[in-house]
């Protein structure tokens, strides 16, 4: 049986090489004569782990000592209620880039601490384009600026980081280690860990030091980052699996040559589907080209009514996950940091058998 490529937009496929160092230890973890699944997160063995890990992350994205690395739950999700409660600070205004199903989620969620100014809207567009940040509107008075760098529906993502005078927030969670950026022109970095970290379960969340503390009053005590920081991402217990394996993925990085040597394969992978799509009278991408997702290719056939059956002929051939989002239909292909270069050539190799029958 040939290897099976798993496109799924999340949780989404993880490295062979992780998966099968986890399998080797999953009985039997380090010296704790116990799986890592069963040992306290407070003893020393997971301590080691959890430090590691951080430190691991720190050096993969080069995260500046002013900022704080928190392990949390609740996925992206609750980060749109955390972020508001957060870094409000006083202020009843917050800048927000509508872009796609996730920022309009997130919108929706800080409409309920505050006034929310809506700087740019790409739904006008169902989600293709991204307007040009000259023409923002950015109210100089919100307590900090949102956006989402890759909507992972639509696969749109943006070639350009905003420049502002206040926090810069992020929802990264299909971005996060897939290339180099800059962690010290954002105030908050977070990402669900099931795209391009680790299993579902986990959040990672960066939050720059001079924003924790002044919270909106009232609010659930492990909203607060100050919480969660003062209490090493521990206040409960945390996410211990998927922590672990988290641990994992950010090792395989570092011998994969960091985000780095990632950006270069990442960036290959994606323009040889995107080439395939171009080249094609039978496929296509809808988003402008400049703002085209390395992480998510939706991409439609020309006749939708072969859809069940393109599925169905790539299942067999061993691609799963390929259907899109019910909003988008057609397919998408999510080929994070674990799809190999070979899963891009087989995808490819099915795509143009598949055009050559049923043109």
């Amino acid at each position: 049986m040939s290897q099976a490529y798993n496109f799924s937009a999340g949780p989404a496929m993880l490295p062979r090489e992780v998966l099968e160092k986890m399998q080797s230890e999953l009985l039997d973890y380090g010296k704790a004569k116990a799986s890592v699944m069963e040992i306290s997160h407070r003893g020393a063995d997971f301590m080691e782990l959890a430090q590691k890990s951080e430190q691991d992350l720190r050096d993969l994205m080069g995260i500046p000592n002013n900022y704080k690395v928190l392990f949390l739950q609740g996925g992206a999700s609750a980060q749109f209620s955390m972020v508001p409660i957060n870094l409000l600070r006083g202020k009843n205004i917050a800048s927000y880039a509508h872009t796609g199903h996730w920022s309009k989620k997130a919108i929706a969620e800080a409409k309920r601490y505050c006034d929310v100014n809506v700087v740019t809207d790409s739904s006008e567009n169902k989600y293709t384009d991204i307007d040009d940040f000259s023409n923002w509107n950015i109210d100089a008075n919100s307590a900090y600026l949102h956006y989402t760098p890759n909507e992972t529906i639509a696969g749109l993502e943006f070639n350009y980081t905003p420049e502002v005078d206040m926090p810069l927030v992020a929802d990264m969670s299909s971005t996060i280690l897939s290339r180099p950026i800059d962690v010290s022109k954002y105030g908050v970095i977070y990402a669900g860990a099931q795209k391009n970290i680790g299993p579902a379960g986990l959040t990672i969340v960066i939050v720059r030091e001079d924003l924790i503390g002044n919270v909106v009053e009232n609010q659930p005590i492990l909203f607060n980052y100050e919480t969660q920081s003062t209490n090493d991402s521990m206040y409960n217990t945390p996410s211990t699996f998927a922590w672990y394996a988290a641990g994992r993925v950010f090792e395989w990085l570092k011998e994969k040559g960091g985000v780095e040597g990632m950006a270069k394969i990442n960036q290959s992978k994606a323009q040889k589907l995107y080439s395939v799509i171009d080249e094609s009278d039978f496929y296509s991408n809808p988003v402008a080209v400049k703002y085209r997702s390395w992480m998510n290719v939706p991409f439609i056939l020309a006749d939708d009514s072969l859809d069940k059956l393109f599925l169905e002929k790539a299942y067999e051939a061993n691609l799963l996950a390929l259907k899109g989002h019910r909003s988008v239909g057609g397919m998408r292909a999510s080929i994070y940091n674990a799809m190999p270069e070979s899963g891009i050539d087989a995808l490819i190799n099915f795509m143009k058998a598949f055009e050559k029958e049923h043109a």
